[in-house]
């Protein structure tokens, strides 16, 4: 008996995922990111901009705020299908209102810092998002005038864009890499001990110099005492290339987006970048070598 094979025309699970990569290609977008973008970074925010990046957290706490009004939404969206709920539900779709503001405003911060394919998918996110807040403030409305039903399938409406905004985001997070710790792999790269990178005279006084550690780029700072401190030279934000950022008062700043780590232990101290930087311990051998081994933040 002949065995015949068949070739696969194309899985209908990948069309989602080609719908994304097109919209990742949208260069039309990008005049819109552009003014979204700087209207954004001319927020006067002070510190608050870090806060709304997460740094007091460790990652970005869009995720965590967005919560809120989901839940919100979620719960009023499931009383809507029982009776005598209509004031619960009323009250949830006016909670998730009033707290959609603070949870897109950090979406901003961080989206403000994004390359461009990840800042074009962003935009429809945020679009999508929009429209479902604006979906839900006119099922408020409809609700207080008595018009319970319009106010309804409003509400189911705008739960609908909103987990098109929730798939968007997940597409940002997960698949594009958008608030990602890009450093995590630092610690499986390198091999424990220590490794030379190096004499003392390679390394000129304050200036951020780049060697290698096994399969880890290090960038290396000796300071006038003598001193050699070194992390991993890929910023955790985007990796970007910190022998090319300056040292300014004991911190390492990334050329791209301005984050700023703590030479001495890899803090982060300023955004956007929300995770310390992995550091490495630094040493001379008896023979003059400069030699660095993962340290632990």
């Amino acid at each position: 008996m002949s065995r015949i094979t068949h070739e696969k025309q194309g899985s209908p699970n990948a069309a989602l995922p080609a719908a994304m990569d097109t919209l990742e290609e949208q260069e039309w977008l990008d005049g819109l990111a552009a003014a979204a973008r700087k209207a954004v970074r001319a927020l006067p925010l002070g510190r608050g901009r870090d806060a709304l990046r997460g740094l007091w957290l460790g990652h970005p706490v869009h995720p965590v705020l967005v919560q809120v009004p989901i839940g919100a939404w979620t719960c009023a969206g499931i009383l809507d299908l029982l009776p005598g709920e209509s004031r619960a539900a009323r009250r949830l779709v006016a909670v998730g209102l009033v707290s959609a503001g603070p949870a897109a405003l950090a979406g901003w911060v961080d989206w403000a810092e994004q390359r461009p394919r990840q800042a074009r998918v962003g935009l429809v996110h945020a679009t999508a998002n929009l429209a479902a807040v604006t979906a839900y403030a006119a099922s408020l409305v409809y609700r207080i005038k008595g018009r319970p039903l319009l106010g309804r399938a409003l509400g189911f409406g705008g739960m609908t864009l909103a987990t098109v905004g929730g798939v968007l985001g997940g597409h940002l997070a997960y698949r594009q890499g958008a608030g990602m710790n890009h450093a995590e792999a630092v610690p499986v790269l390198v091999e424990p001990g220590w490794h030379r990178i190096g004499v003392p005279e390679d390394f000129p006084v304050g200036e951020p110099v780049r060697r290698m550690a096994d399969e880890v780029a290090v960038v290396v700072v000796r300071e006038y005492d003598g001193r050699f401190h070194a992390l991993a030279d890929r910023c955790n934000h985007m990796n970007g290339p910190l022998h090319e950022g300056k040292v300014l008062e004991g911190c390492l700043e990334c050329p791209w987006h301005g984050s700023q780590f703590r030479l001495s232990d890899g803090a982060n101290v300023q955004g956007p970048a929300t995770a310390p930087q992995p550091r490495f311990d630094c040493r001379i051998s008896p023979d003059g070598q400069v030699e660095v081994r993962l340290g632990r933040n």
